[in-house]
Formats: structure tokens, C-alpha cells, sequence
């Protein structure tokens, strides 16, 4: 798949529907996403067939770009219940099989996913 034709497929995942402040909440930009995570399968070879793990994953933009980009299975951990929901409806709307979600908070939990994945992916 082509960069600009990720980007393309990214700019219809549907943003937070009620983003919170306090969490520091904000859509990740799909050219942003496209490029970094194009760059990362295209020079590296860091997603084909691997296990991704997204931090703070929000309404998926990450995971889903990875998955189109071949990765084997993503976990996306994400705090936000309302933003877990916005996930989930990414992954129904794009009809997406291997994405497992957690709840929680990576700055406590983050020690215990590490071990597990080829690489991780956050925009913090």
C-alpha cells in the first residue's frame, strides 16, 4: 500500500467524540500517522507479521494504520472508556479482526506489555 493511500483510508477513522482535556486528548493527525507508520514498514520492515502494541491508543488511528500495513495483531491500551468506545467502532466500521483492546493506564501498567511486542507505537 502506498503512503498517500493509507493517509487516504486514515482520514475516514472517526476522531474522539468527546475529547477531555485532562487527558490531553487530541486526534492524531493521518498524514502523520501514514507517514510514520509507512516509514516504519518501508525502511525497517517493522510491521509485516508483528506484534504492535499501541499506547494511549485513543480512537485507533495507529492501530488501524497498522493492521492495513500488514502488522500480525496490535493491542491497543487506552485509558478513556468514551475513547475505548470510539476504538471499537473504528475497528467494526473498517471490519478489522486482530486488534485486541485493554484498558489502562500506561504510565502504571506499561511494564508489564513491554516484553510481549516487536514494537510500539504512541504519540504522546
Amino acid at each position: 500500500m502506498k503512503r498517500k493511500q493509507l493517509e487516504s483510508y486514515l482520514e475516514e477513522v472517526i476522531q474522539f467524540s468527546n475529547p477531555k482535556l485532562d487527558l490531553e486528548q487530541y486526534a492524531t493527525d493521518p498524514h502523520l500517522a501514514a507517514s510514520v507508520l509507512y516509514t516504519m514498514e518501508s525502511s525497517f520492515g517493522d510491521l509485516q507479521d508483528k506484534s504492535v502494541l499501541d499506547l494511549g491508543a485513543g480512537c485507533g488511528v495507529l492501530s488501524i494504520g497498522s493492521v492495513m500495513l500488514g502488522a500480525g495483531s496490535v493491542t491497543s491500551v487506552e485509558l478513556d472508556s468514551d475513547a475505548i468506545e470510539d476504538l471499537q467502532d473504528n475497528i467494526s466500521e473498517f471490519e478489522i479482526d486482530n486488534i485486541d483492546i485493554i484498558q489502562g493506564d500506561v504510565t502504571s501498567d506499561l511494564l508489564r506489555f513491554l516484553p510481549h511486542f516487536w514494537n510500539v507505537v504512541s504519540v504522546f
